[in-house]
């Protein structure tokens, strides 16, 4: 980790998590990295304000919360070493110290994959996890074990922005399904995970191959965490077509919702998608309107094929 030259104070202190905010912060991280800010792109502002820079292909991320350190610490680690290995994930720039702290901020540096947005298919990303799943995590990388009861208390515990009922609600759910998923029996080896693997994180490469991307999630767990969203997708909410599921099974080689464990992975994985969506409602009406159809899906069991992604 390396943290600006003066404190960060150069970048305005502690910047307001705006388009503004974050270009001032873009500057200066980019001067400190050697790079060109000029003609940079915001592609996304939401839990990481993401910018493509023009002068060269490198993705700049800026994270909302300063805690994301490690979490980058560890990603870029990760990244480095699925280079090492030859595995189409996404790269870092080569001799670029980082993650950057900058005005309280974490940011990093990726290249960028692609000059427009395009996604791999369902039947990539069972290749990619198929892979993953072969290879043998090095002791010297120390990924931690994935503890579901720990992320989704810590989720949980820093909603704010939502009503006294709907937080009462999500932490009796997640006390609930907590008793459920440790009377879970895992039939998959246990081993590396992407931690967050679906269709948003899987890209088309410029020169045609499909790539993972997002590898701070990267941990150590039953690799039936890697494959209950696309399943998910397909089945609860028509994210994915019945072809692209079958697709997808054939190609990884197990199909999840055989599995008795199925439903109570899938409700606890659907409620951490809620709760990180609930850091979301005082950001936009958008999400605020979406948080609210999740909570009446969760209380009633209906309307889950209207929900949008997020």
């Amino acid at each position: 980790m390396i943290s600006g030259s003066d404190g960060g104070q150069g970048a305005g202190g502690d910047a307001e998590f705006t388009a503004e905010g974050t270009a001032h912060i873009l500057r200066y991280a980019c001067r400190s990295a050697g790079l060109d800010p000029t003609g940079a792109e915001l592609l996304r502002l939401g839990s990481n304000a993401v910018y493509r820079l023009a002068s060269e292909p490198v993705i700049v991320r800026i994270a909302r919360d300063p805690a994301v350190l490690p979490d980058m610490e560890h990603a870029v680690g990760v990244a480095r070493w699925l280079e090492h290995s030859d595995f189409p994930a996404t790269r870092v720039p080569p001799h670029t110290a980082q993650p950057l702290v900058v005005g309280g901020r974490v940011v990093t540096f990726w290249e960028s994959v692609q000059d427009d947005e395009e996604y791999a298919t369902v039947g990539e990303l069972a290749d990619l996890l198929r892979r993953l799943h072969w290879l043998e995590e090095p002791e010297s990388l120390g990924l931690p074990y994935f503890d579901p009861h720990a992320k989704l208390a810590s989720s949980l515990a820093g909603l704010d922005g939502i009503s006294d009922q709907d937080g009462e609600f999500l932490e009796q759910r997640a006390t609930e399904l907590g008793k459920e998923y440790d009377r879970l029996d895992f039939v998959l080896p246990f081993g590396l995970i992407h931690g967050d693997a679906n269709i948003g994180n899987v890209l088309r490469h410029r020169d045609g191959h499909a790539v993972l991307i997002d590898l701070d999630g990267f941990a150590l767990a039953p690799r039936e965490w890697d494959l209950i969203l696309t399943a998910m997708y397909y089945d609860r909410y028509g994210w994915h077509s019945a072809e692209e599921y079958r697709e997808f099974v054939h190609r990884y080689g197990f199909d999840l919702m055989n599995w008795p464990g199925y439903e109570t992975l899938a409700d606890l994985r659907e409620l951490m998608m809620v709760a990180w969506l609930g850091h979301q409602v005082t950001t936009s009406e958008r999400s605020a309107a979406e948080f609210g159809k999740r909570m009446h899906s969760l209380r009633t069991g209906e309307g889950r094929d209207t929900w949008g992604p997020f």
